[in-house]
């Protein structure tokens, strides 16, 4: 896999005894490995601004094995019904806008979690006490649906371990209930897998050339939209997130283009199905400070402060977004946009 090339392993030695951890250390027997009493706080690792000078060295090198403690199916309504437990944290690509970073400090590696029968399990049981969904909502019309993939890229972890695989068949087994998860890299090993459309994966799409500076170690976009039929044919449902949406001097232009690509690379089917998800930017002070020490090109387009106003987040942080009653309107063009040039394309929500 050329996104890593794992010379250190940090883990937790209950991690290590299970098979899934076993698994992970074998697939590479020459790295250095330091244990550690936790997955969440290892100061080469995380929490430490200095290490902007080896953000993306550290995802390529490091890798982190542990135990995730707490599992708890947490309820969303927006993309999904509920957040599912993480099966991985952290990710080996780079997105300079990314969340994951303000969250767990700095250039946050992969970690896989090694106990996935326990989470299996647990989802198992908490799908099974959810019954059969009662009506339709913005997530499904039929099945209650649980995201995979919170804090990491769920077609990423499936190159490091077989806990994807997992969770892809345990839902291919539920008959009320589907796995969802957004992704900005081409695996093509799922479609080896059987999801039996219980699977929703939706691909990440922007305009290449805002893609090229932001989305930092992803697929390509061209290889995203080449993959969407044939991830259809394979037994998955397949949605596209317009995520995230970066306004600049040309950008309805740039996402017109974005809307023809996408039409053209899909057949009848893929577009029978199609729905999108649409999310503006969302960019925070302490990333934009990290940013500069890394990849300062990105913040002349993530970083507008004559548009953005700021809001204090949850965790107590300064985010920005665009101001209010410029956003709606920026909303309103790009919906138009979508209507005449992918009519096909079901908008599930956006903000």
């Amino acid at each position: 896999m050329s996104l890593v090339d794992v010379t250190r392993i940090y883990y937790e030695p209950a991690a290590a005894e299970l098979p899934r951890g076993r698994q992970v250390l074998d697939r590479w027997p020459g790295a250095t490995l330091v244990p550690v009493d936790s997955h969440w706080r290892i100061p080469e690792l995380h929490g430490d601004e200095t290490n902007v000078d080896r953000w993306v060295r550290i995802k390529r090198e490091a890798l982190v094995l542990g135990i995730k403690k707490s599992l708890q199916a947490r309820p969303n309504g927006r993309s999904a019904d509920f957040i599912a437990p993480s099966t991985a944290n952290g990710c080996a690509m780079a997105c300079a806008y990314c969340y994951v970073p303000r969250r767990k400090g700095y250039s946050n590696p992969i970690t896989v979690f090694a106990n996935i029968e326990q989470i299996t399990g647990y989802l198992r049981r908490h799908v099974q006490r959810q019954g059969v969904k009662p009506e339709p909502n913005q997530c499904d019309p039929v099945d209650w649906v649980y995201d995979l993939g919170e804090n990491s890229d769920c077609s990423v972890d499936a190159e490091i371990s077989d806990n994807v695989d997992d969770l892809i068949a345990l839902f291919a087994g539920l008959p009320t209930a589907k796995a969802s998860f957004a992704t900005k890299h081409v695996n093509r090993r799922l479609l080896t897998l059987d999801p039996r459309g219980r699977t929703r994966i939706r691909f990440s799409l922007m305009p290449a050339q805002v893609a090229r500076l932001l989305d930092i170690r992803t697929s390509p976009v061209p290889e995203r939209l080449a993959a969407l039929d044939d991830f259809v044919a394979a037994g998955y449902e397949v949605h596209v997130n317009f995520s995230p949406v970066v306004v600049h001097d040309d950008w309805l232009a740039r996402w017109a283009e974005l809307l023809d690509q996408l039409g053209d690379a899909t057949n009848a089917a893929t577009k029978a199905q199609l729905a999108t998800e649409v999310i503006f930017l969302t960019h925070e002070e302490n990333l934009h400070r990290v940013n500069l020490g890394w990849h300062p090109k990105a913040e002349d387009l993530l970083w507008r402060p004559a548009m953005q106003e700021s809001k204090r987040s949850q965790s107590g942080g300064t985010n920005v977004r665009y101001r209010t009653g410029d956003k709606g309107r920026y909303v309103r063009e790009l919906l138009e946009l979508i209507e005449q040039r992918a009519p096909y394309l079901r908008v599930r929500y956006a903000f």
